[in-house]
């Protein structure tokens, strides 16, 4: 490790409780570069399997964490736990799920207007 750069030691949990990309990560890189890491290197043989890094969301402290946003901006502090590992969970949206309930959504809102005509 470079002298001067702080690193988090991390580690990802999917859906079925394994976990995935353990290592040490610069407290620069932003949450974009761990979801393509993520989708990079995602397990074969899993039932759920993320096409792009907008079908998943990073969940750290019960908070999502955002794209743009970098580790250190985020609140994720080294040493923060019991043995320096950080847990981050995986949660996976895929895009076909968020149009279905964009759908719903619009199709709430058209029955909960009124069609009547006043004369």
């Amino acid at each position: 490790m470079a002298e001067g750069i702080e690193h988090v030691e991390l580690k990802f949990r999917i859906y079925d409780g394994t976990d995935i990309s353990h290592g040490s990560y610069a407290s620069s890189t932003t949450v974009t570069a761990l979801k393509q890491k993520l989708v990079s290197e995602w397990p074969q043989g899993k039932s759920v399997v993320p096409k792009t890094m907008n079908d998943m969301k990073l969940i750290h402290l019960g908070k999502v964490l955002e794209n743009n946003k970098t580790l250190s901006e985020c609140g994720v502090r080294d040493g923060a736990f019991a043995g320096g590992v950080i847990t981050m969970h995986v949660v996976i949206q895929p895009a076909i799920a968020k149009i279905k309930s964009a759908k719903k959504q619009d199709e709430t809102g058209k029955l909960n207007t009124c069609g009547c005509t006043i004369l």
